[in-house]
């Protein structure tokens, strides 16, 4: 029920070494223990986003077939948290030895610059077959947008140390599982586009079957479980931010990345396809 289709893990002689090099990775992080704020979670947006154009690109073949795998799902979370674990060491030896003046600084412009790049490329090669559509895409980011600041402010009024506490992190978990809700439910409702996770398909046809989807469509309960999903896990995290924020911070940038990353591959798989 929660799995999508297709998830399957990749040969073991891709595994092995991803989950080795992986680990190294972890262990060096744990030891040097750089700091998670908010700026720094702000800073693996772009990391997020980054997955998500690898698995778009995946999904419109543009991998040679003895790589492809590596970027199908679950590969693709693996190789995405491999380079961007791999740029955050990096960005922590040189603000140590005083060649950068922040850590996340670093590891946000560098992600801009690879999710940027990637996108591109995708954008580029199905725009010359044609292929190229960001009407409802941009349509879906706008929403998102607009539904987050209400959410927002009705967390912020009514649940003010909530707000206050989980500060930027917590307005990118919002943002992330808001757009995953509304780009799904425009793929749904509008562009016929179909759902893999069975879970997920299973509120679709909730909302379609309630009266009201005759005029809203069948996407709103969707984004509705989405959005109060992300607030109640907020209110849920409050005394953990406080009692021990980095990795309470830590964890709610995973959690932000279970939406952005859906999010911004719906997004671009729209837009490209």
């Amino acid at each position: 029920m929660v799995l999508p289709e297709g998830f399957a893990l990749p040969p073991w002689y891709f595994l092995v070494p991803l989950l080795v090099v992986l680990a190294g990775i972890v262990v060096l992080l744990w030891t040097l223990d750089p700091p998670v704020t908010d700026r720094t979670v702000l800073a693996f947006a772009p990391w997020m986003m980054f997955g998500s154009t690898l698995h778009v690109l995946y999904q419109i073949g543009a991998y040679p077939d003895g790589i492809a795998v590596l970027f199908a799902s679950p590969s693709v979370y693996l190789v995405t948290a491999v380079v961007a674990g791999s740029v955050w060491l990096v960005a922590t030896f040189l603000y140590a030895g005083g060649l950068q003046s922040s850590i996340s600084r670093f590891v946000g412009i560098v992600g801009t610059a690879f999710f940027a790049v990637f996108a591109a490329f995708a954008i580029v090669s199905r725009w010359e077959v044609g292929a190229f559509d960001p009407f409802w895409p941009v349509i879906a980011v706008v929403v998102a947008g607009i539904v987050t600041a209400v959410a927002w402010i009705a967390l912020s009024l009514w649940f003010t140390e909530v707000a206050a506490i989980t500060g930027a992190t917590g307005a990118l978990v919002v943002f992330g599982h808001t757009l995953d809700g509304v780009s799904t439910a425009i793929g749904y409702d509008v562009l016929g586009a179909r759902e893999d996770v069975p879970l997920s398909e299973f509120l679709l046809e909730a909302g379609s079957s309630l009266p009201i989807a005759a005029y809203v469509g069948g996407g709103w309960l969707f984004v509705l479980v989405k959005v109060v999903l992300a607030l109640v896990i907020l209110g849920l995290f409050r005394e953990y931010v406080q009692e021990a924020p980095r990795q309470a911070r830590t964890v709610l940038a995973l959690v932000a990345a279970v939406g952005l990353g859906p999010g911004i591959h719906n997004v671009l798989l729209f837009t490209v396809t």
